[in-house]
Protein backbone atom coordinates (compact mmCIF):
# COMPACT_ATOMS: atom_id res chain seq x y z
CA UNK A 1 0.00 0.00 0.00
CA UNK A 2 1.27 3.43 -0.84
CA UNK A 3 -0.24 6.46 0.76
CA UNK A 4 -0.94 9.51 -1.32
CA UNK A 5 -3.04 12.06 0.44
CA UNK A 6 -5.85 13.49 -1.60
CA UNK A 7 -6.33 16.50 0.61
CA UNK A 8 -3.73 18.57 2.44
CA UNK A 9 -4.64 19.30 6.07
CA UNK A 10 -5.28 22.98 5.39
CA UNK A 11 -7.57 22.09 2.46
CA UNK A 12 -9.89 19.73 4.36
CA UNK A 13 -13.45 20.95 4.10
CA UNK A 14 -14.91 18.89 6.95
CA UNK A 15 -14.23 16.23 9.54
CA UNK A 16 -14.90 13.45 7.04
CA UNK A 17 -11.98 14.68 4.88
CA UNK A 18 -9.73 14.72 7.93
CA UNK A 19 -10.84 11.28 9.14
CA UNK A 20 -10.29 9.70 5.73
CA UNK A 21 -6.74 11.04 5.55
CA UNK A 22 -5.93 10.01 9.13
CA UNK A 23 -7.33 6.51 8.55
CA UNK A 24 -5.27 6.17 5.36
CA UNK A 25 -2.09 7.27 7.14
CA UNK A 26 -2.74 4.99 10.13
CA UNK A 27 -3.25 2.03 7.79
CA UNK A 28 0.11 2.71 6.17
CA UNK A 29 1.82 3.18 9.56
CA UNK A 30 0.50 -0.21 10.69
CA UNK A 31 1.62 -1.84 7.44
CA UNK A 32 5.10 -0.39 7.92
CA UNK A 33 5.18 -1.62 11.52
CA UNK A 34 4.30 -5.09 10.23
CA UNK A 35 7.29 -4.94 7.87
CA UNK A 36 9.48 -3.67 10.72
CA UNK A 37 8.43 -6.68 12.79
CA UNK A 38 9.47 -9.05 10.00
CA UNK A 39 12.97 -7.54 10.15
CA UNK A 40 12.97 -8.05 13.92
CA UNK A 41 12.09 -11.71 13.41
CA UNK A 42 14.79 -12.09 10.76
CA UNK A 43 17.35 -10.53 13.10
CA UNK A 44 16.93 -13.40 15.56
CA UNK A 45 19.01 -15.68 13.35
CA UNK A 46 22.01 -13.35 13.77
CA UNK A 47 21.76 -13.10 17.55
CA UNK A 48 24.04 -15.23 19.69
CA UNK A 49 22.69 -14.56 23.19
CA UNK A 50 19.79 -13.09 25.12
CA UNK A 51 21.89 -9.94 25.62
CA UNK A 52 22.32 -9.59 21.88
CA UNK A 53 18.56 -9.92 21.45
CA UNK A 54 17.92 -7.19 24.02
CA UNK A 55 20.83 -5.05 22.70
CA UNK A 56 20.59 -2.42 25.45
CA UNK A 57 23.13 -0.05 23.88
CA UNK A 58 21.39 -0.22 20.51
CA UNK A 59 18.04 0.37 22.24
CA UNK A 60 19.39 3.45 24.00
CA UNK A 61 20.85 4.87 20.78
CA UNK A 62 17.66 4.08 18.86
CA UNK A 63 15.51 5.93 21.41
CA UNK A 64 17.81 8.97 21.29
CA UNK A 65 17.59 9.09 17.49
CA UNK A 66 13.77 8.82 17.51
CA UNK A 67 13.61 11.66 20.06
CA UNK A 68 15.79 13.75 17.73
CA UNK A 69 13.57 12.97 14.74
CA UNK A 70 10.47 13.82 16.78
CA UNK A 71 11.85 17.23 17.67
CA UNK A 72 12.67 17.95 14.02
CA UNK A 73 9.03 17.14 13.15
CA UNK A 74 7.65 19.34 15.93
CA UNK A 75 6.43 16.35 17.92
CA UNK A 76 6.78 15.60 21.62
CA UNK A 77 10.04 13.72 22.14
CA UNK A 78 8.55 12.21 25.30
CA UNK A 79 5.47 10.88 23.49
CA UNK A 80 7.55 9.41 20.66
CA UNK A 81 9.95 7.85 23.15
CA UNK A 82 7.06 6.23 25.04
CA UNK A 83 5.56 4.92 21.82
CA UNK A 84 8.87 3.43 20.66
CA UNK A 85 9.72 2.03 24.09
CA UNK A 86 6.38 0.22 24.17
CA UNK A 87 6.65 -0.96 20.57
CA UNK A 88 10.27 -2.08 20.72
CA UNK A 89 9.90 -3.76 24.10
CA UNK A 90 7.01 -5.75 22.62
CA UNK A 91 9.12 -6.62 19.56
CA UNK A 92 12.03 -7.65 21.81
CA UNK A 93 9.75 -10.06 23.67
CA UNK A 94 8.58 -11.50 20.36
CA UNK A 95 12.15 -11.70 19.04
CA UNK A 96 13.22 -13.46 22.24
CA UNK A 97 10.56 -16.13 21.72
CA UNK A 98 11.66 -16.54 18.09
CA UNK A 99 15.35 -16.61 19.08
CA UNK A 100 14.78 -19.16 21.84
CA UNK A 101 12.89 -21.44 19.43
CA UNK A 102 15.76 -21.15 16.93
CA UNK A 103 18.30 -22.05 19.63
CA UNK A 104 16.26 -25.06 20.75
CA UNK A 105 15.85 -26.35 17.20
CA UNK A 106 19.62 -26.30 16.56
Amino acid sequence: MQYTNKTQPQDCKNMDDIRVEIDNMDRLIIEILGKRFKYVQAAAKFKTSETSVRAPERFKAMIAKRREWACKEGLSAEAIEKMYRDLVNHFIKEEMVHWQSEVKSN
